[in-house]
């Protein structure tokens, strides 16, 4: 008779052990996100001491831990701060001066890459080179000349005065992030729209500018970060108090002889920051869309 239940089987095999992971507590992953949570406390307290400072009563500041918070906040100090010093006039002035150098460093900045990498031309290696020279001459270098400069032609203590070096010293970044853009733009896309009879300007306007929006974005927010909170500039070049700008306007607040209103201070720089942390706010996933957007389309 046949077994028809086949073969007897045969010993089989230990199953092998699953090793586990064991817990390190100087792994990789908790190290990053150890250095994370430490850059983020260092980023957000200075921000949140400034804050609880400008509520805290003056006398309790001078008295007592400087560091510490107060259970008691007032509004009595951003009432001083405003009857101190002219704050609406210093941002009137820092936002006219700041979105004016946006408007023409992204304009600007989005030409000069588009005729730069798109177009193309003979020498424009030289000419991008010519440009990136920029990043590595320092500003300071730049004041005498200006300075004399513009006496000599009537614009100093002027908007111009400030706007001109500003976006000047901010091209040459702004032209490498819209080039870094443009590179990864498929020569299809031109090639395709200059069959269906597109220009240079028409592929500029209709084609190139609505797909760098993310990058317009970067552009905008990094530079209006520097030139809001621009010294050196509107130190050396406004003169008179009704054109001066958030950091000259908040110089007014610093007494003589250390006599100093702090509490005061404190809230006055409270204001003049917000619109950079509002900005942020509305800005950040777009900035976040805009550095992704460089590498890919």
């Amino acid at each position: 008779m046949i077994d028809v239940r086949g073969p007897a089987a045969g010993p089989t095999a230990p199953a092998p052990r699953r090793r586990t992971a064991r817990w390190h507590p100087f792994s990789a992953s908790r190290l990053s996100k150890a250095l994370v949570t430490l850059v983020l406390l260092l980023q957000v307290y200075p921000f949140f001491w400034l804050v609880t400072t400008s509520l805290r009563p003056a006398k309790d500041f001078a008295a007592g831990n400087p560091l510490a918070v107060t259970t008691h906040p007032i509004l009595d100090n951003f009432a001083r701060a405003f009857d101190n010093g002219d704050i609406p006039r210093f941002l009137l002035n820092s936002a006219l001066i700041t979105g004016v150098s946006d408007l023409l460093i992204v304009v600007l900045g989005m030409m000069g890459a588009y005729a730069l990498q798109v177009i193309g031309f003979r020498f424009s290696r030289l000419v991008l080179g010519l440009f990136l020279l920029g990043v590595v001459v320092p500003v300071q270098v730049a004041l005498v000349p200006l300075f004399i400069n513009y006496t000599n032609v009537g614009l100093l203590d002027s908007y111009p005065s400030v706007i001109l070096p500003l976006v000047g010293f901010a091209l040459p970044m702004s032209i490498f992030l819209f080039m870094s853009f443009y590179t990864y733009v498929p020569k299809e896309t031109y090639e395709a729209a200059a069959l269906d009879g597109c220009g240079p300007y028409r592929l500029f306007w209709w084609i190139t500018t609505p797909m760098s929006l993310g990058t317009v974005a970067t552009v905008v927010f990094v530079n209006t970060i520097f030139i809001w909170n621009d010294f050196i500039f509107a130190n050396t070049f406004i003169l008179s108090t009704g054109k001066k700008t958030v950091p000259l306007g908040l110089q007014s607040y610093l007494g003589s002889m250390g006599s100093t209103d702090w509490t005061a201070t404190f809230a006055a720089v409270s204001v003049t920051v917000t619109p950079l942390v509002l900005a942020f706010l509305v800005f950040n996933k777009a900035v976040v869309r805009g550095l992704s957007g460089t590498t890919r389309v």
